[in-house]
């Protein structure tokens, strides 16, 4: 059991993005005042499991919510990856229009539910791209770190994609989208990846 990676995954703590309703991915949208407090209580959780690395996404709210989790855990080294971004809507990009944020879920549903990975937003990524690149990262983490605990910092739509299909969850995890900062347990074996749990949705208005 100890070759077993460890993955604990979570989204980023709140950012700004999210509570003005901008789309995409929108690479320096900052954590909120809330999110440095869901940043610092997830790292709490974390340092239990000792984890010798955060890797993050390379978009600064990902990046300030591992840091802020590497401090709490110890000061572990943090990995700032561009395959863990979030989801490209191409011309949509930082968007506040509600139809572009209901064509971004129809998107995600068609990839999570439907696995037709040709939809895409606009211009923006294929479900085929978002996988590969996501699932890429999972698999070169994987070869870095046999048998360690680390945590990993992404993105609701990228992280559910990847690991929907990772994990062979699928529809199981539509409508349970990932709340913010609240870390869950995901194993690789050697050969196959394994999601030991999935977060409950966040209460109205988190």
């Amino acid at each position: 059991m100890n070759a077993h990676l460890r993955v604990w995954c979570l989204r980023h703590a709140e950012s700004e993005n999210v509570t003005s309703g901008i789309a995409g991915a929108v690479p320096h949208a900052a954590l909120t005042a809330r999110g440095r407090e869901q940043a610092a209580a997830a790292g709490r959780v974390l340092a239990a499991h000792r984890p010798v690395a955060v890797c993050t996404s390379s978009a600064l709210r990902a990046r300030e919510t591992g840091r802020i989790v590497a401090e709490a855990a110890g000061g572990v080294v943090t990995r700032a990856l561009p395959s863990l971004v979030e989801v490209g809507i191409g011309t949509f990009e930082g968007s506040a229009d509600p139809a572009v944020h209901r064509r971004t879920a129809e998107v995600l549903h068609a990839w999570v539910v439907g696995q037709d990975l040709d939809q895409r937003v606009a211009d923006g990524e294929s479900g085929h791209e978002v996988l590969a690149r996501v699932t890429g990262a999972f698999d070169d983490i994987a070869a870095a770190h046999p048998g360690d605990t680390v945590a990993v910092v992404g993105h609701v739509a990228s992280l559910t994609a990847a690991l929907s299909h990772l994990c062979g969850l699928g529809p199981a995890v539509w409508g349970t989208p990932l709340p913010h900062a609240a870390p869950f347990l995901v194993i690789h074996d050697g050969r196959t990846w394994h999601c030991q749990s999935w977060p409950a949705p966040a209460p109205t208005g988190n």
